[in-house]
């Protein structure tokens, strides 16, 4: 029976946005557990559609002494504070210590953090880690397909699975196989290591797999270069919005010859650069996109849905810009549901007034600077908020938490106002207001491509809106500093230079 440590540990780093990851941010649940280690880690993680559930299940199965170590996460945003980096890395750390001797360890990191000292956070854990268990502990790891691949990440592990999905379905999965791959090398096995990065930028909603597109294709490929010989390949489409030397796309390849993990490696990279013009953003400006919304809202198959992707709370955004859902109330739009707008005190204000009142409220545009608030008069429809319970694919069962939150009417309008910088991607968190997501002729959502594995089976078309927030939708839009990128006119791509 082997001894096993687990633990995760996942930020996605926006270094555009305004608002940085402290400790306390990862003590607070969001729709995932906060800051939890030993026994109490095992509880939190395990009926959770996350990647490290996956993988207790396989090591729980197979026989062998789990030691739990921590999991901890946070809502995306700007850096990581070095306060939180380094308490959460000496936590980790001593936990490591505790365990020892280890046969093995799995940790479900996302691949994009980046704290105030460290650009690579997942390189710099992984380093650490393994001067604590040494070189021959195998080190198992899951990434988030928007991981920013590096050389650091693959030196210090001795695997790596990556999602293939977004919206991200095979979370648990994704820990699972990392989890059997790990199996397999407390049987002996070690593979050769091979490792690119196309030299690209893939634009946030460009990466989704579940629509025709670039993406769909080269993930639909991915398999055909997974054997026995070749027991693991990844493909990370990286994080646009992370301003770092190694920002973007890249493919990871294990295999028993090294022959075999450079050809896997070669063939997928080569594909992706057959199709990087197709990786475009393809997002609407805000008047033009409510203006089309108007125009075919009303079908017979659905709503319209419009995605505020430039405000999602998934990739870094404050979720409390108004642009979406101001140019909704400007037009007249009728039938309209927006949600969800981050801001607690007018979720408390509408507490206090209870449902029914009429409150005067300044709505939003209080995080991201140079946004303004929504000034109106709201009706308060329903007061709610705490924990909502997710019912779509994704967020199967997930404690989504909301804070005070309150449905309140402007000008015909519905909006979802919470005091938890939430993502709305998945329908439990309307119809926790009373309100049917079908049933309105336009939906607008707070999210870049996480709504669609909810929202996109009830929809008569999605359009996604560039309305203000700090994520951005086109890398072209951004000054990148510390990434060495280029626009390239004749394919009109970000390139790394």
């Amino acid at each position: 029976m082997a001894r096993i440590a687990l633990g995760g540990w996942q930020h996605e780093t926006n270094t555009f946005a305004p608002l940085r990851a402290g400790y306390a941010d990862f003590l607070a649940a969001d729709e995932w557990p906060g800051l939890c280690a030993g026994e109490d880690m095992v509880t939190a993680v395990e009926s959770v559609h996350i990647p490290i559930a996956g993988a207790l299940a396989v090591v729980r199965d197979a026989g062998h002494t789990v030691l739990p170590l921590l999991w901890a996460s946070a809502t995306p945003s700007s850096f990581v504070t070095d306060n939180a980096f380094e308490r959460i890395a000496a936590d980790l750390l001593d936990r490591i210590d505790a365990a020892l001797p280890l046969d093995g360890v799995y940790l479900d990191l996302h691949g994009a953090m980046v704290s105030e000292s460290f650009e690579d956070g997942e390189g710099e854990i992984l380093r650490r880690v393994r001067d604590h268990v040494g070189p021959g502990v195998p080190v198992a790891v899951s990434l988030d397909m928007h991981a920013n691949l590096t050389d650091a990440m693959v030196t210090h592990s001795d695997v790596i699975e990556l999602f293939r999905t977004y919206p991200h379905l095979d979370m648990g999965e994704a820990g699972a196989r990392a989890a059997r791959l790990l199996l397999q090398m407390l049987d002996g096995a070690r593979w050769c290591k091979a490792y690119r990065k196309p030299g690209y930028l893939i634009p946030l909603t460009a990466g989704c797999t579940s629509i025709p597109g670039a993406a769909h294709d080269v993930y639909a490929a991915l398999p055909n270069h997974i054997s026995s010989a070749v027991p693991a390949v990844g493909v990370a489409v990286g994080f646009h919005l992370s301003d770092i030397a190694d920002v973007g796309p890249g493919v990871v390849a294990y295999a028993e010859e090294q022959m075999q993990a450079d050809s896997a490696v070669d063939a997928l990279c080569e594909l992706m650069l057959s199709r990087r013009a197709d990786f475009a953003a393809n997002v609407l400006p805000v008047d033009i996109a409510v203006q089309e919304a108007m125009a075919l809202a009303g079908g017979e198959t659905g709503p319209v849905v419009l995605a505020d992707t430039q405000d999602n709370p998934g990739g870094g955004g404050t979720g409390d810009t108004v642009g979406l859902l101001r140019a909704l109330i400007d037009t007249g739009a009728t039938g309209a549901l927006f949600g969800s707008v981050c801001d607690p005190a007018v979720a408390a204000q509408a507490h206090a007034a209870g449902e029914g009142a009429t409150i005067r409220v300044a709505l939003g545009g209080k995080r991201m600077p140079d946004q303004s608030p929504l000034v109106a008069e709201a009706v308060v429809r329903r007061l709610g908020g705490g924990e909502v319970i997710g019912t779509g694919p994704m967020y199967k069962d997930a404690r989504i938490q909301l804070g005070d939150a309150a449905l309140l009417d402007i000008d015909g309008v519905a909006v979802v106002v919470s005091s938890v910088n939430v993502a709305l991607i998945d329908q439990a968190l309307f119809r926790h207001f009373g309100v049917e997501p079908s049933e309105q002729r336009i939906l607008g959502v707070k999210s870049s491509v996480h709504f669609r594995n909810d929202f996109e089976a009830i929809a008569e078309r999605v359009i996604v809106v560039a309305a203000p927030g700090a994520v951005v939708a086109d890398p072209a839009a951004l000054s990148y500093q510390n990434a060495a990128v280029e626009w390239n006119a004749s394919d009109s791509m970000w390139c790394i230079a």
